[in-house]
């Protein structure tokens, strides 16, 4: 099996403002699949994409409830290509209303580093250097 695209999609409350959230992080919005119920965050052109769709919206494709308050349902990682992409993400979602997940991570070979975004969610980012992973 080879996938080649992955929506992940999490309910907001907000659009417009999770819009103006990822733009201001950097990331682009495929329009053709945005509207008042939903935007579509590109995270890799042609590949991965995030939904964030209205809480109500969300609940036409699951009977399960929208999680409320602080409860975690999904925490979710991306990769960038540097150290400093990472933390230039997380420092612009702490100035634009998200907070600090943790305190970065340096493992040597990955560097992490987290928020939570405006709507709850857990993002964390990372950056690895496959070439420099401890042997055995």
């Amino acid at each position: 099996m080879n996938i080649n695209q992955i929506y992940v999609n999490l309910p907001v409350k907000d659009i417009q403002k999770t819009k103006e959230f990822w733009t201001k992080l950097g990331f682009t919005i495929n329009e053709q699949f945005s509207d008042e119920k939903a935007v579509c965050v590109v995270m890799k052109e042609d590949n991965i994409y995030v939904m964030f769709l209205t809480e109500e919206y969300f609940q036409t494709f699951s009977e399960r409830p929208v999680p409320k308050g602080d409860t975690t349902q999904v925490l979710v990682a991306i990769g960038l290509n540097s150290r400093e992409e990472v933390d230039q993400v997380v420092n612009a979602a702490v100035e634009n209303g998200a907070t600090q997940h943790e305190e970065p991570q340096d493992y040597g070979w990955m560097y992490q580093n987290s928020f939570w975004d405006i709507n709850g969610h857990g993002w964390n980012v990372t950056f690895a250097d496959l070439s420099q992973l401890p042997q055995g």
